[in-house]
């Protein structure tokens, strides 16, 4: 009985511990989206070592891959402007609302010839709601991109990625030093790039940085 009701008081206090984490303003989010159309691969692994690090520094995190969701393209119809809100009946309906809650997000794709993917693409013109109400206005964003050498068009395609951020208004971040350039670069079989894997980790460390800053921590 006094183990039963220590339990019991245990679990009382771990849920309020949640909800006032949840509604004080304590809890942050960081969604990291995987723009390849292609699963567990090289990208991926360095968008979850990525969320893997911010994980450690008490924020949520989520993984979110393209490759296994229905995005149909943006038909510039402007429905969006009217309503806040896409017409298009597909899986972007619940990912607009994931990236419009999260409090910082990681935008990944591998380079296809010198930018980001077709599905990556797609993905970000489908965010077009979000712009009408500055959704991103207080986002701390960063870019990640994978390619098959080491200037494969890593930066031109992470620079698309950030004229998507700042076309929406959003704060964006690089690594942080002792790399500090334009955010997570990888080549090859990243399982085995050292350097990429850096970049990732101190990626983290900077989206960590302006999240606290931003919320007062």
């Amino acid at each position: 009985m006094l183990i039963s009701n220590f339990f019991y008081f245990f679990s009382k206090l771990f849920f309020l511990f949640c909800y006032s984490m949840i509604f004080s303003g304590d809890y942050m989010k960081v969604v990291g989206i995987v723009g390849s159309p292609r699963s567990n691969g090289n990208t991926e692994y360095l968008v979850r070592n990525t969320l893997d690090e911010i994980s450690k520094n008490g924020i949520e995190v989520e993984l979110i891959t393209l490759c296994d969701k229905k995005i149909n393209y943006c038909t510039g119809c402007d429905y969006c402007k009217k309503n806040n809100k896409c017409h298009i009946d597909d899986d972007m309906v619940l990912l607009t609302s994931k990236v419009k809650e999260a409090d910082g997000i990681i935008m990944s794709s591998p380079v296809y010839f010198g930018d980001m993917t077709g599905l990556a693409k797609s993905f970000i013109d489908r965010l077009r709601p979000l712009r009408n109400i500055h959704a991103f206005k207080y986002k701390v964003c960063g870019a990640l991109s994978c390619g098959g050498f080491r200037n494969g068009g890593q930066e031109s395609t992470i620079a698309s990625i950030h004229d998507f951020f700042l076309i929406q208004g959003a704060i964006i971040v690089g690594d942080d030093r002792p790399t500090a350039h334009y955010g997570c670069t990888g080549v090859g079989d990243t399982k085995k790039d050292t350097v990429g894997y850096d970049t990732s980790i101190y990626l983290a460390h900077r989206m960590c940085d302006v999240l606290k800053k931003i919320n007062n921590k």
